[in-house]
This record gives structure tokens, C-alpha cells and sequence, in this order.
């Protein structure tokens, strides 16, 4: 099954599949070429800096559930307001759980399917 979907409404639901397989490259395919995450606050990063936070990251076998509190869409462009919580492990090994409110853009491809353009899911700090 391909983790991309023309269908917006849908994204986000295939996100968390992905994200919750520990499948980095699904997840990574989820991003434009030149999309930005901040899964720190105040730290954006692009690129293979992106990519490879996204592997370390998925490596600890993080838990995600992940729920669209709105969605706009004009042309190519969408804006997701999505309520999302982690369980995961700190560095110590004690559980954590994460929790916010993410503000993300998506762009809509040539092949007709949403990708990440930011990702940021402490859009609300």
C-alpha cells in the first residue's frame, strides 16, 4: 500500500500508519524534496538532516496517534491543524508522553499526491 494519497482528508491517518511502522522511508517519502520539520521547537531542519532526525528518531519505536482538527485547501496548497500524541521513551529509558497541536502545510505534487511541505508540530508554541 502506498503511504501517498491525492486525497488530503486521508493524509494524515496514512502519516500515522507509517509513522507507528517505524518505516522511515514511507515517512520520509511523505516530505517534498525541500520540506522543512521542526520536531524540536525552534529547530527547523531540511534536507538529509530532516531525513536522518526522521530514522533516529522512528528507531526508538515511537507511538503516534494523530487527529485532523482542520483542514483548508486552495489549489495546490493545504493547511492541516492536527492534534497529536507520542508515547515514546527518553534517553534515560523512562516513558514519555508527548503531546500538541501541529500546524502543517502541505503542497500537492505532479503526480497528484500530498506531500509535507512544514511540519511543525509545536505550531502552537
Amino acid at each position: 500500500m502506498s503511504n501517498l494519497t491525492s486525497d488530503v482528508e486521508k493524509h494524515t491517518a496514512l502519516y500515522e500508519a507509517a509513522f507507528n511502522a517505524g518505516d522511515a522511508d514511507a515517512v520520509n517519502a511523505m516530505y517534498t524534496e525541500e520540506a522543512v520539520a521542526v520536531w524540536e521547537p525552534g529547530k527547523p531542519l531540511s534536507g538529509q538532516a530532516r531525513k536522518d532526525l526522521v530514522k533516529e528518531y522512528l528507531a526508538r519505536k515511537p507511538k503516534m496517534r494523530a487527529r485532523p482538527r482542520q483542514s483548508f485547501v486552495t489549489g495546490d496548497t493545504a493547511l492541516l491543524i492536527v492534534d497529536w500524541s507520542i508515547a515514546t521513551t527518553e534517553d534515560s529509558g523512562e516513558p514519555e508522553l508527548l503531546t500538541g497541536t501541529g500546524v502543517d502545510v502541505l503542497r500537492r505534487g505532479e503526480d497528484g499526491n500530498w506531500r509535507y511541505a512544514i511540519d511543525d508540530p509545536y505550531g502552537e508554541k
